[in-house]
Order: structure tokens, then sequence, then C-alpha cells
């Protein structure tokens, strides 16, 4: 590439970011951005299970801990796992593991619910070594999709962030 395509590009670079500031673009963990409405805010349901822990412990580490926060966020979690691939003799290698995470946002002041969402996700894992790699295999499996739903999670509360009362 010469320096002079490169200073074009560059140049259009510079161009697309003016533009998007000219149109009331801000990016969401930015000065202003909706995420900073969301930032230490949220309080998070009591986690019943290992994947209700790994999913709050999730989006705490997105939007911070708020035990006393002015949204509440009760979450439901459904989990399936079946087989997904076998051998010809009927042997099964890999198993998928599928969630979804029913949640609600509620304003902690008014008691009014401000969002109530979805997501869903999959993940597979292996199980062809032994008994503890299968076991190691699945529990990491989970802990991936966990991780997966609460990012899905604090997307979707960025995303109504801009709706929010207050």
């Amino acid at each position: 590439m010469s320096w002079f395509d490169r200073r074009a590009f560059l140049g259009a670079l510079g161009a697309a970011g003016l533009a998007l500031a000219g149109c009331g673009f801000t990016p969401a963990y930015g000065p202003g951005g909706a995420a900073g409405a969301l930032t230490g805010a949220v309080a998070l349901s009591e986690p019943e299970d290992r994947a209700g822990y790994l999913l709050n412990r999730r989006i705490e580490e997105r939007i911070g801990r708020a035990p006393a926060g002015r949204y509440r966020l009760e979450t439901a979690i459904e989990t399936d796992t079946g087989d997904f691939g076998t051998t010809s003799t009927g042997s099964t290698t890999r198993y998928r593991i599928a969630s979804v995470v029913a949640f609600t946002l509620t304003d902690t002041a008014t008691g009014a619910e401000v969002l109530r969402d979805s997501v869903e996700s999959f993940t597979d894992y292996s199980a062809t070594g032994s008994a503890v790699a299968t076991l190691a295999s699945e529990r990491d499996a989970r802990e991936r999709l966990m991780v997966i739903l609460a990012d899905r999670i604090v997307d979707r509360l960025i995303l109504s962030a801009t709706d929010l009362p207050g």
C-alpha cells in the first residue's frame, strides 16, 4: 500500500468518525453513554445454583455491583443438555447445552417493570476423553454459556438504557 493510499484511508476513517459524531452517536461505555446509566445501578437477584452464580458474576463484572441499586434484575435460567455427536456404534462424542434466561428489570423506587426480555444460546463439549476430562469439559462449557448469556443480557440492558426512567 502506498503512502497516498494510507492517507486516503485514514482520511476516510476520520470523515466517518466526524459523521458519526454529527449524528449523535455516543459510545455505550464513553462519557454520557448508555452504559453509564446502568453502572452500579442494578441489583441482582440471589442465585439459586451455580449457573445463577456464574451469570451474576459476569453481569457484575460488566456493570458493577449494586446491592441497593436503582433497578433490580430478576433472572430465570432454563437449561437443556442433549447428545450432539455420536459414533456409528451409538457412543456419544459431544453434548450440547442450551439455555434460555428470562429476565425482568424493575425500578426499585416505583416497583414498575422497566424491561422484560429473554436471551438464549448454546455451547458444546467433548465426551471423548476420560471421565474426569469429560466432567471438566462440561463444567467449562456451562461456565462459557453463562458468560455468553450474561453478556447478551447486559447488551440488551445497554440498548434499553436510553428508555429507562430518570
